[in-house]
């Protein structure tokens, strides 16, 4: 039989629907700026740069999933999705297990949490190659100091001083975002989770390989998660062993700011771990440092969208951060990018506002979904020990991730589906002068 040629049409970049098309600056290339970037490229639109402060991007961060829903977008802006599943966890399953003892209390695809799980910063990596593809620009080294809110030119000033303007900036700029603060129009400051998580990543020594007390994991790429009250463990290894992951979520107070380079006390680690099933207490224990990460969250914004222009807008981690136990952050943010991008290509040139409050209100009722989920995950695990018998089963369902029916979700789609019946509602606002805000303030 003769080999079948490929037939899957190339990909073509959608034209732009103005002219000339509109210009976006887009502040943050983290995985959610470099979404919106390559985002707002494939429905026309041109953007300007891609503005990040730091002077060099290194390998940051630990454990990152993809679900399907974020792939079915970036395979449709013409992203080589495969470069990310390759370098993903390749295991087909995921074991949700008792803290103590290690007894598996469910096993499901590990599609159904994250879909590939890898490394932040190999994903990153991958993200930002994908916007140099498209010959956008990528300037480092540039610190936001302050906007300016005017219309129907926003503009931002950099600490070098220099200022500059477009028809539309999007603020990618993580949970300590700048421009949240103008949109807002007051500080608001984070809110302790009650929740902290110690974090390790490392390549494993010949020793710790050759060691049976501490190699349990390391043989095949697998993900593990130990649950117990108020706590939990979840261990990923990647590239066959080569590399080797362990987060362990505790109740905590702390008043450390939210960093990723707070260094971890292995002291406190070991007496949390003191009591872990055996097959992964050594690795934890034996572990040589980790950092200290307070998980914060922000109460839900009321608005994304600046006020006197509507054309300075927040995206993803600048607007609705996700718990660890979502798993879905970096796949919210690229499909907010999508619907924002999406909304741009359906209003006039002279109309960026109705896409700007289109977009929040399209977008909140489904970060909020998401949101709840992880929420959800981590009461359950951290609550459904308590109190029960050493030989009593635990129901399955009670302990497994349900982050399954977000993936069918299509967000562009959903923007086609509602687009009449939102922006109907946004141009009356507008004209009315009084948006109605995303929720209770």
């Amino acid at each position: 039989m003769e080999p079948q040629e490929d037939t899957k049409p190339a990909y073509k970049r959608l034209a732009s629907p103005h002219n000339p098309p509109l210009h976006v600056i887009v502040v943050g290339a983290g995985l959610g700026g470099c979404a919106a970037a390559i985002a707002l490229h494939h429905h026309g639109h041109k953007v300007v740069a891609v503005l990040d402060k730091v002077r060099n991007f290194t390998r940051l961060g630990d454990s990152l999933g993809l679900g399907e829903n974020a792939y079915r977008l970036l395979a449709r802006w013409g992203c080589n999705i495969k470069e990310i599943q390759d370098i993903g966890n390749q295991a087909p399953t995921m074991k949700i297990r008792r803290w103590h003892d290690g007894k598996v209390l469910a096993e499901q695809p590990l599609m159904d949490m994250a879909g590939y799980i890898g490394h932040r910063g190999d994903y990153h990596d991958i993200f930002l190659k994908w916007v140099r593809e498209r010959n956008i620009p990528i300037r480092m080294g540039c610190d936001v100091v302050s906007y300016s809110d005017s219309d129907p030119t926003p503009s931002l000033t950099l600490a070098s001083g220099e200022t500059l303007t477009a028809d539309l900036i999007v603020a990618c700029d993580g949970i300590k975002s700048l421009a949240r603060h103008l949109v807002l129009g007051a500080r608001d400051d984070p809110v302790s989770s009650g929740y902290a998580c110690f974090r390790a990543y490392f390549e494993p020594s010949p020793e710790m390989r050759a060691d049976p007390t501490r190699n349990a994991f390391l043989g095949e790429d697998s993900v593990n998660f130990w649950i117990g009250p108020d706590t939990h463990v979840v261990q990923n290894t990647l590239r066959g062993g080569k590399e080797f992951n362990w987060i362990l979520t505790h109740k905590d107070e702390g008043d450390i700011p939210e960093s990723w380079f707070q260094p971890g006390d292995m002291d406190e680690v070991r007496r949390l771990a003191a009591d872990i099933d055996p097959n992964i207490r050594h690795a934890i224990m034996s572990t040589e440092k980790c950092l200290d990460w307070k998980i914060c969250y922000r109460k839900p914004l009321p608005t994304w969208v600046s006020p006197k222009s509507h054309r300075i807008v927040l995206l993803g981690d600048s607007c609705h951060a996700h718990l660890p136990t979502s798993a879905q952050g970096a796949s919210q943010a690229t499909e907010s990018s999508g619907v924002l991008a999406l909304c741009l290509s359906l209003v006039r040139r002279d109309e960026v506002r109705v896409a700007t409050r289109a977009y929040e209100k399209l977008r909140f009722p489904r970060v909020r979904v998401s949101q709840t989920h992880g929420e959800d995950l981590r009461d359950r695990w951290h609550n459904v020990l308590k109190n029960a018998e050493e030989n009593v089963d635990i129901e399955p369902e009670k302990v497994k991730i349900k982050n399954r029916p977000l993936y069918v979700f299509d967000a562009e789609q959903d923007v086609m589906n509602k687009w009449e019946g939102v922006a109907s509602k946004v141009r009356r606002e507008l004209t009315m002068g009084k948006i109605e805000p995303l929720c209770p303030e």
